[in-house]
């Protein structure tokens, strides 16, 4: 490993990469302390210093997996306060929209033309979803409703019209930046440069996540939840890494006087094909009845009998209907997913197209509905991975007083260990480049 390190920052052009993926990391981690304007940067460290890192209480569980994927720049009301949420929720709609909207299907089939297209599309959604959810963070950080504190947030200059204005055109401005940085690293860097900042964003919590439980719980059962740490994050690779290869041949054909074909090859169906997408769907969908319960308390106290309710059982993660409803949601936005990005039909019909077949399996329509089958089967066992890696924040919640952003399980270390395995093959993939030796030498 370390003759690979070293290997890396041998090479000129790899060095050069990485090294300028780290100068766009580092601006985007000083980004996220930069206050937007007319926001009060010390009181806004008051206010957070009682619930660091996140109690799950309140807007600030409500706000819990935003202020995740900024790194912490969200309660902080930074310029960089929105991170990239906004482009991953363009990016699944986008996604979402080809099974709606057949242009845009159309668009995905052209190939690198059409694809430039759904890229344009999503850049201009995303600076909308920047505007709108500048706009109603402004909107409940003026109210109190963000973080609990007695003192405003915002100052006096700030609560006008134009002073609003500004700090929405400067939230959106620095999602804008973010979307272009990570475009930057895609192009001129190692590895796709919106996951990596997702990762940055994740890593950085990860401190002050251990920190609190050392603190909180002490030496001992710190090391135990590292331990236990390191399991899970074994586990989670092995299972990324795990796919059913469908085995296909392709029968020999002549054009003109070259022969194609007549080799074996496999369909890879990931065991976790869908990802993170059915943790975000599910905890995006259960954070709704809180924020309208949110909306619809009493002025004098008294809530009706739903608001109550829903406080009580879907707000707090420890509660056991909070847990059994996520997990369900999980295993139902998960087949959802694989459903929308894998197409049995489109692809037996590809196979058909090129004379492939699978062996014992007659091409066309029984292709297709064995790839269904074998699809199925093999998303069960995803779906139900992801529900339990989900809920690891919840119980390390209940069992020893952590915070739900626990580093070790949910959506954070799905993302990290992702992209770190991406990051790390086309690392690897880019040095195999530069050593083979030709026949040539």
């Amino acid at each position: 490993m370390f003759s690979a390190v070293a290997r890396i920052f041998r090479t000129p052009d790899l060095r050069k990469k990485i090294g300028f993926s780290l100068a766009i990391v580092a601006l985007f981690r000083l980004g996220s302390f930069i206050p937007a304007p007319f926001v009060d940067f010390e009181v806004v460290q008051n206010c957070l210093t009682p619930i660091t890192g996140g109690s799950g209480d309140g807007a600030v569980g409500l706000y819990a997996l935003i202020n995740l994927f900024s790194g912490g720049a969200l309660l902080q009301l930074s310029i960089f306060a929105l991170g990239i949420m906004p482009y991953i929720t363009a990016s699944i709609i986008v996604q979402l929209l080809r099974v709606v909207i057949p242009h845009f299907e159309t668009l995905y089939k052209e190939g690198q033309s059409g694809q430039a297209r759904l890229t344009q599309y999503t850049r201009y959604l995303t600076i909308a979803l920047g505007v709108l959810q500048s706009t109603t963070l402004i909107t409940v950080a003026r109210s109190g409703q963000l973080i609990p504190c007695d003192l405003p947030l915002i100052t006096s200059d700030g609560q006008t019209i134009w002073g609003m204005l500004l700090i929405v055109i400067t939230m959106t401005a620095g999602t804008g930046l973010i979307m272009w940085m990570g475009e930057l690293i895609t192009e001129r860097g190692v590895g796709n440069g919106m996951s990596l900042l997702i990762f940055t964003s994740i890593a950085a919590t990860f401190p002050g996540s251990l920190t609190q439980i050392g603190q909180a719980q002490g030496i001992e059962v710190l090391v135990i939840v590292i331990g236990i740490g390191l399991l899970i994050i074994a586990a989670v690779v092995f299972v990324e890494q795990s796919q059913r290869r469908v085995p296909v041949q392709y029968a020999k054909r002549m054009v003109g006087r070259r022969t194609y074909g007549g080799n074996n090859t496999y369909i890879p169906i990931k065991v976790n094909m869908a990802g993170v997408i059915p943790v975000i769907f599910a905890s995006s969908l259960l954070y709704l009845p809180s924020l309208v319960a949110q909306f619809n308390q009493g002025p004098d106290g008294v809530n009706p009998w739903w608001v109550d309710w829903i406080n009580n059982n879907l707000t707090n993660g420890g509660h056991p209907l909070y847990m059994a409803s996520y997990f369900l949601l999980i295993i139902g936005f998960t087949y959802f997913y694989v459903a929308i990005t894998f197409n049995p039909e489109e692809v037996a019909d590809n196979m058909k197209k090129y004379g492939g077949f699978i062996p014992g399996i007659r091409a066309g329509r029984p292709t297709a509905e064995y790839l269904d089958y074998v699809l199925t089967r093999v998303t069960l066992p995803g779906s139900l991975y992801l529900g339990l890696v989900a809920l690891i924040p919840l119980i390390a919640f209940v069992a020893i007083g952590a915070n739900q952003n626990f580093p070790f399980g949910g959506a954070s270390i799905l993302i990290m260990v992702g992209v770190g395995l991406e990051t790390v093959k086309q690392i690897d993939s880019q040095l195999q480049q530069r050593h083979y030796e030709g026949l040539l030498r």
